[in-house]
């Protein structure tokens, strides 16, 4: 039993079965909310299938800039970094780095691909370059020596949809289809009824006099 009405269940079905299982994003200690924020509404955006990160468990998201979407995009807390790279060996590891890079453009992102971005000011860590099968860069031609890690994440992650989408990789269902039925079973009923748990109710008292229950729960 789903509780949205036939269209939005049709549209999250549609997300399931286009979400590219093998095209994952790791963000390497990225630490402005404003930026994570754009970069999981851009992951959103081109269906990527997972989003890892290190900064923080408990990091407040922008609701603007997501604009709902952090709901659609699973996501992953990475404990150990070590472990996680140790983990992904089938994977082509791509980092965001200036020194012995290639054009972004240059990559065949079609393949399984890790992109690893990092953080705004030291960009990704030493760790994540040692574990790097390729390092790449978006080409400057100003006085400017990078782009902001959101505008860079865009352009890199729509470049590797381009490539997906010429190869037809969106057509095709890469999710099992255990994966699916709980994802449907979590956006379409569990989601709905805890948001509906936690809205704000009042209640009216044998006297006459009204009082609120959950208000200012999140």
């Amino acid at each position: 039993m789903y509780l949205v009405n036939e269209e939005r269940l049709n549209k999250m079905k549609e997300i399931l079965y286009s979400r590219q299982k093998d095209l994952i994003v790791f963000l390497d200690n990225v630490y402005s909310n404003h930026n994570i924020s754009a970069i999981i509404r851009t992951c959103d955006s081109v269906n990527v299938g997972k989003l890892y990160y290190r900064h923080s468990k408990n990091q407040k998201l922008n609701d603007n800039i997501t604009m709902g979407s952090h709901k659609w995009v699973f996501n992953e807390y990475v404990e150990d970094v070590t472990k996680f790279y140790e983990t992904k060996k089938d994977y082509q590891i791509l980092v965001t780095d200036f020194e012995d890079s290639i054009d972004y453009t240059e990559v065949d992102y079609t393949k399984p691909t890790l992109i690893v971005f990092g953080n705004e000011v030291e960009g990704v860590s030493e760790i994540s370059k040692k574990y790097a099968t390729q390092k790449i860069k978006i080409p400057m031609y100003g006085m400017a020596q990078s782009l902001n890690v959101s505008v860079a994440s865009g352009i890199i992650l729509y470049e590797a949809h381009r490539q997906r989408a010429l190869k037809n990789m969106y057509n095709i269902k890469q999710l099992d289809d255990e994966v699916i039925s709980k994802t449907l079973k979590k956006w379409a009923y569990d989601d709905i009824i805890e948001k509906e748990l936690k809205r704000p109710r009042q209640k009216q008292n044998l006297d006459g006099s009204v009082e609120w229950l959950n208000k200012g729960k999140k």
